[in-house]
């Protein structure tokens, strides 16, 4: 470590395991792993990845659903000092082949699920050192490593050239406003630092100013009881991720669960059966089916070591979080207004009678919204601006400096993120978040670059043009909702127009809502009216009664 960036994330977890070994440092099903067999196996990967000719900020793939090997694998990459990425789980061969190859991946570790999936692009992917492949129960291919057989002898960490710094990356890969997903690069000295820096804002524990002083708080918990996070989404998405991250700084138990298929009397069982403290979610996708579980069944469960819910990446309904804090009326509800380049953005704290209204969140400090020529917005103006963060923040997307400049910029000798989200500042400071300014879905947590859908629907058989955007739902914030213009003769089949995006693109990427317009009204320079279009298709849908299940003709278009 440098004295101006001195905290990787395996030093400190490494420190974890040699204080408390025998704690649990993940659990999933009916596996737990103490913290010493996590820093022995990982120790293995790190070295088989050392043997395989990875060197210094080697980019390491996590291709994984959530589970105990996720974070083995991260642990793994950063004690030699290589990068480690996420690659969604959802992508179809096309994505995956990009993010692989943008990221410079050499080495990917996957489940066997994925196997099929994989074979088609192997060959385009020569730089691919290693494949790890993590055992679920599909065919294991012959040309990759078993997982197990490298971690599970354990070992010690390698001892490498370059060693490893807090300077170096871990990347999180993220679809938005740019289309293609592009990789955030994140120092570990920096992200540990925007995650607490081994603090706790709830109870009030500071952070902390080196390794002695960390080993000095370690020391005197040792007898505590562990801090028992549950992401409840996929590690892949920072929100998870980063959670996971925030716990296993103070020692924690990370829970993950072995269905691959939201179920929410698993989670619920499982806060009961691990004793879990906090769980981490993506608004009301999550948050709603929750709600019902313990609204027909809350006897069902001992949710009583419960403190906290975190919800990141989508803003959920009030009547949602009301009906939380009515079932759970000891558990503070956390709503983090932040983004893959913007932690600690703003947030809203609910707890006990009080509830704070859904969109009003308290900025961060030194967080501020300009408006144009990048004057800072004055409180009580009504003038929308973007939100900037200062501070701990990325060094920029990975090769890509066009769009770093655009996104990280200083502003009056002060170096800001702004991701592109408007809000105004009420008179009191309050911010009022009105949404991105780019055409962007955010559906159940996952955002939907509308262009990149677009393209493949302008593709199908008698599709002059199309047009994407959100239209408000209850569940997943918004669904994805193609607006098609058709030529003259020609029909549309919601089902089959969604099967061929399905067949190119991500599943969640496929419109649910399909309707026909008789023109989408571009400019003469090719520009399309989002907000137009997005109110024409709101109307087209609460007019047919919300029926996603057949093709829509537009209203007033």
């Amino acid at each position: 470590m440098t004295p101006d960036s001195p905290w990787n994330l395996a030093d400190v977890w490494e420190l974890v395991a040699e204080l408390m070994p025998d704690r649990p440092a993940q659990r999933s099903g009916s596996r737990t792993i103490t913290w010493g067999e996590f820093d022995r196996r990982a120790n293995a990967l790190a070295r088989d990845l050392v043997d395989a000719g990875l060197t210094q900020q080697s980019k390491v793939a996590a291709y994984l659903y959530s589970c105990p090997e996720y974070l083995e694998t991260y642990a793994a990459a950063m004690k030699a000092g290589m990068a480690p990425f996420n690659v969604n789980y959802r992508y179809g061969p096309d994505e995956v082949l990009y993010l692989l190859n943008d990221a410079d991946a050499e080495a990917v570790i996957f489940h066997a699920t994925f196997a099929p999936l994989i074979a088609e692009i192997t060959d385009r992917l020569p730089e691919v050192k290693r494949w790890y492949v993590v055992e679920d129960g599909a065919p294991v291919p012959d040309w990759a490593i078993p997982y197990e057989a490298v971690a599970a002898p354990g070992g010690d960490a390698p001892d490498t050239p370059w060693g490893r710094s807090g300077e170096d990356l871990v990347l999180l890969y993220t679809g938005g406003t740019t289309g293609m997903p592009k990789g955030v690069m994140w120092e570990q000295n920096e992200l540990f630092l925007v995650l607490g820096g081994g603090g706790d804002p709830f109870s009030g524990l500071p952070p902390v100013a080196n390794l002695a002083e960390l080993r000095g708080r370690f020391e005197a918990a040792i007898n505590d009881p562990p801090f028992v996070f549950l992401p409840a989404c996929p590690l892949m998405h920072g929100t998870g991720q980063f959670s996971a991250f925030i716990a296993m700084t103070r020692a924690g138990t990370i829970v993950t669960l072995p269905s691959r298929h939201f179920d929410p009397d698993e989670l619920w069982r499982a806060v009961d059966e691990y004793r879990v403290n906090a769980v981490a979610l993506v608004g009301d996708a999550f948050a709603k089916p929750l709600l019902s579980e313990l609204s027909d069944h809350r006897d069902r469960y001992d949710l009583s070591t419960l403190l906290l819910l975190n919800s990141s990446g989508v803003m959920w309904s009030q009547a949602t979080k009301d009906g939380l804090m009515k079932q759970l009326p000891a558990v503070t509800i956390f709503d983090s207004l932040g983004s893959s380049e913007a932690v600690g953005m703003g947030a809203s704290v609910s707890a006990g009678s009080h509830s704070t209204p859904t969109a009003e969140f308290s900025l961060g400090p030194g967080v501020k919204v300009f408006g144009p020529d990048d004057v800072e917005v004055e409180p009580g103006s009504g003038t929308a601006g973007f939100v900037a963060v200062p501070g701990h923040v990325p060094v920029g997307y990975y090769k890509d400096p066009e769009k770093t400049a655009r996104t990280f910029r200083t502003i009056e000798g002060i170096r800001y993120v702004l991701p592109g989200d408007q809000a105004i500042v009420r008179a009191d400071g309050e911010i009022e978040l009105l949404g991105r300014s780019s055409a962007v879905i955010n559906t159940g947590g996952e955002k939907v670059f509308a262009e990149e859908v677009e393209e493949v629907i302008k593709s199908y058989p008698g599709v002059l043009d199309a047009v994407c955007v959100g239209v408000p739902d209850d569940r997943f914030g918004q669904v994805v909702t193609a607006l098609v213009e058709v030529a003259g003769g020609h029909q549309v089949a919601r089902d089959e127009l969604r099967s061929f995006v399905r067949a190119r693109l991500a599943a969640y990427k496929a419109p649910r809502v399909v309707i026909l317009i008789p023109s989408i009204g571009r400019s003469p320079a090719g520009k399309v009216d989002y907000a137009r279009l997005g109110q024409v298709a709101k109307d087209t849908f609460e007019q047919a009664g919300g029926d996603e299940s057949r093709t829509l003709v537009a209203t007033d278009a």
